[in-house]
């Protein structure tokens, strides 16, 4: 049985893996300062007699004995992370350095959850992980983007200067039930629209991309991940290669959802990329991953949670 650290482990994300490292039979101390997580989220493990809460802020140290951590504590989502920017890289950058201190010390492996926003606006498309990326430093969304850029930097610099076991993965756009109804970002945001019948909030022409994996399949390439071979350290990208305009995606969620809410059109936030759409042959030939789950499946999944939740 491995004693597993997830720090962010009330978030979507990290909740999502709570489930499947308890299905699996391991030992879980689950992190979060509950600034976007929430004990919803985890609330059916809190009698499993091998999952443990803890109520704690990664730009603290901590001091608990575990053999892998998974670093997902960070806001993900612009509304979240730009309402305090500077404890939003307070977390990248000194959360990084906690956790990565932890495993020093007690010679643990660590995964870093990474971003594609690294890439920033990327003038390569689809992005390879050998891409470096064209961020803005001093933007409105530099907090997350250059956070999370640093946070990698002291992952390699931890593994080349202490031989800290490490593993970085870039996760690219995920969706699915648990996602917070008011994070901002575009798939919840066409949900909780469309269910409530308002209009449909459109930025730009429409026709910038992303690219969404439902997240039981990230929850599956994260774990394959973190037990991959030693000297596969990553960064590695995980996302769906399928790309999907903004216009495509309302349109899908309004015909799900049966709404007839209307689109409206809205001026582009700053620095907000025009595409996104990972390359995946890395993690294809070395973790043997492919997305499964379609878009319309994975949003058929994502709207019957938030009909759950919104009142």
């Amino acid at each position: 049985m491995d004693k597993i650290l997830v720090t962010g482990g009330a978030g979507f994300l990290g909740s999502h893996l709570c489930d499947r490292l308890i299905e699996r039979g391991d030992d879980i101390l689950c992190v979060d300062n509950f600034y976007t997580g929430s004990k919803r989220n985890v609330s059916h493990l809190f009698n499993h007699p091998h999952f443990e809460m803890m109520r704690h802020d990664v730009t603290f140290p901590l001091y608990i004995e575990v053999n892998k951590i998974f670093n997902l504590a960070c806001p993900a989502s612009p509304v979240h992370y730009q309402h305090d920017p500077v404890q939003t890289t307070k977390t990248s950058v000194h959360g990084a350095i906690n956790m990565l201190g932890l495993a020093k010390r007690v010679k643990a492996r660590i995964l870093q959850a990474s971003t594609s926003e690294v890439y920033g606006d990327p003038d390569v498309h689809p992005q390879p992980e050998e891409y470096w990326g064209r961020v803005n430093p001093i933007g409105i969304r530099s907090c997350y983007d250059e956070g999370k850029r640093c946070a990698e930097t002291l992952f390699f610099d931890y593994h080349r200067q202490h031989k800290v076991d490490i593993k970085v993965i870039r996760i690219f756009n995920t969706y699915g039930p648990r996602m917070h109804p008011n994070d901002g970002r575009v798939v919840s945001n066409f949900i909780v629209q469309a269910l409530r019948g308002e209009e449909i909030s459109m930025f730009g022409d429409g026709q910038q991309t992303r690219s969404f994996c439902y997240v039981d399949d990230l929850i599956e390439a994260m774990l394959r991940m973190m037990d991959s071979p030693a000297d596969f350290t990553g960064p590695v990208n995980v996302g769906n290669p399928s790309e999907f305009t903004m216009l495509q995606l309302a349109e899908t969620v309004l015909k799900l959802t049966g709404s007839t809410s209307k689109i409206v059109y809205k001026p582009l936030p700053q620095d907000d990329p025009r595409q996104r759409k990972p390359d995946i042959s890395l993690v294809q030939a070395k973790l043997n991953w492919t997305p499964r789950v379609s878009l319309e499946d994975g949003l058929k999944e994502t709207i019957a949670y938030f009909k759950t939740v919104l009142v």
